[in-house]
């Protein structure tokens, strides 16, 4: 799935919002160590830890060439390093392992979660954010939109919607054994967008690279006009014509005994 720091960026302020209030909650006083942003994209993250821990030595951990780019731009002074999140290991015990909206796309994340617990300091912190946004119509979309169209056959054996988020009891039987407390919660942020097409443009940064990088270049126009109608109607217009985009999160903090 190619990423685009540019799109992402687009509404920078909306998706940096869970990153504040994801390190809100994330103790000041960490044991020594490296502070590491996991899937740290385009810097924005990254930033808030600068700021939070000077001094810390953090280093962003992403596998995207063009993100990666844009971070390195941002924050000429920190240590970007380009891989897999799923193999990635600390290459010594961390103080935080920060991960803002990324474990949703690896494979099996609950177990990764649980592995990376070993590679923290005591008292070091595990921090996770993940969209939680499975059953809301700008994602039921994307799928009604793949199989609605001339491109329906690149989707014959299936739409690739990313998996649903397992419940919150099972990050607390993954993290607990290992961790001397864990702290899980949700948030449902409301976005007020300018239009319908804004959502979709705001979508186009993550969840929606799914459908369109597979779609042949020339299906790309009415594959997203499809897709807008659908947004348009599911989300009303305000008194002032704007669409609230309804955009709920996880959170995760575990402080490793």
């Amino acid at each position: 799935m190619a990423w685009s720091a540019a799109q992402y960026l687009k509404f920078e302020d909306e998706r940096t919002r869970p990153a504040r209030d994801l390190l809100a909650q994330v103790p000041v006083d960490l044991p020594a160590g490296t502070v590491y942003d996991l899937g740290c994209g385009p810097g924005n993250s990254t930033e808030l830890l600068v700021q939070r821990f000077p001094g810390r030595g953090v280093k962003g951990v992403d596998n995207a060439a063009d993100m990666l780019k844009a971070a390195r731009a941002r924050l000429p002074g920190v240590d970007f390093v380009e891989c897999d999140l799923a193999t990635w290991r600390p290459p010594a015990p961390a103080a935080l392992l920060y991960a803002n909206a990324v474990f949703q796309w690896l494979p099996d994340h609950l177990a990764l979660m649980a592995t990376l617990m070993d590679g923290l300091r005591p008292g070091g912190v595990l921090a996770v954010q993940m969209p939680d946004n499975f059953d809301e119509p700008s994602h039921r979309l994307m799928e009604e939109s793949a199989l609605a169209g001339p491109w329906q056959s690149v989707f014959a054996d299936g739409a690739p919607r990313r998996k649903r988020l397992p419940p919150p009891a099972a990050y607390f039987d993954a993290l607990a054994p290992k961790a001397a407390r864990v702290d899980v919660w949700h948030t449902a942020y409301n976005h007020p967008m300018a239009d319908a097409g804004a959502i979709v443009e705001w979508v186009k940064g993550t969840g929606l690279r799914r459908y369109l990088d597979p779609i042949p270049a020339e299906h790309h126009e009415a594959f997203l006009a499809d897709y807008e109608g659908r947004i348009a109607a599911a989300y009303p217009p305000l008194a002032d014509g704007r669409r609230l985009l309804r955009f709920p999160r996880l959170f995760v903090i575990a402080v490793k005994a």
